[in-house]
């Protein structure tokens, strides 16, 4: 699974990288180093616009964590953080997403854990690592995003509707894969425009867009146990630490 990630690129580089052209000056989000699910992150998206009704490729911030359309309470959210590549067009939770409302979702690198048993009168801890593409590029992980509507609320009021997002997973390459056996997917920049197009709706040739982050070319550092907690947050916790053994792949969606 992917359950925590880095995001520190500014609305700038994302907007040039990503060639937005629609993107509210007020909408802001700090750079994170340990974000966490529904927390709100940064989203690429094509949709059509409201002003002039032409097709137009958006940046927004969106809750992480998927709250379907038909969920009755947006708490679901808090557990489809990730989908399965291997069955995302068949889930009823992410068909639809998938079907017509993709995204980028924009990342530095994320986490993983491994559990190290007690020994040598130590207890027991869970060792995070840190994965990131080796040459430095920015990891453009696959993600659905779904609009959910709060019905004890005015149509008409602002948080009468709910915008969040999921990463789409795989089984992990040799790099990850020694420390869990899951991985997030990306977009390379070839089929951004087809990912995002929201009139592709064939399920093949859509999964076919789905790459391993960098070819595998993967950076995998043991990092200090501060991530684990969510309070913590700067870029000290991407600092190596002593790696506490080989790790083995771990459990997870």
């Amino acid at each position: 699974m992917c359950g925590r990630f880095v995001s520190t690129s500014n609305v700038q580089d994302l907007v040039e990288l990503f060639g937005v052209t629609r993107w509210s000056p007020t909408e802001t989000l700090a750079p994170s180093w340990n974000v966490a699910p529904t927390d709100t992150v940064w989203a690429v998206m094509e949709r059509v616009d409201r002003e002039t009704g032409e097709l137009a490729r958006q940046l927004r911030p969106l809750r992480w964590g998927l709250v379907p359309s038909w969920a009755k309470d947006p708490g679901v959210g808090a557990r489809m953080i990730n989908a399965r590549a291997e069955t995302v067009h068949e889930k009823p939770a992410f068909r639809k997403a998938f079907s017509s409302r993709r995204c980028l979702l924009p990342a530095d690198g994320y986490y993983e854990w491994v559990a190290i048993p007690a020994a040598e009168g130590k207890k027991g801890f869970k060792q995070p690592y840190y994965i990131t593409p080796s040459q430095g590029d920015l990891l453009v992980m696959a993600g659905l995003y779904e609009f959910w509507r709060d019905h004890t609320r005015p149509e008409d009021d602002p948080l009468a509707w709910l915008t969040t997002t999921t990463i789409i997973t795989t089984q992990a390459t040799d790099a990850a894969g020694r420390v869990h056996d899951r991985m997030p997917l990306a977009i390379d920049p070839d089929d951004f425009e087809a990912w995002l197009d929201p009139e592709h709706h064939d399920p093949g040739e859509l999964r076919q867009l789905l790459h391993t982050p960098a070819g595998g070319d993967l950076t995998v550092r043991a990092v200090s146990t501060a991530v684990n907690s969510v309070r913590n947050n700067g870029a000290q916790l991407l600092d190596e630490v002593p790696d506490p053994g080989h790790p083995a792949s771990g459990d997870g969606s």
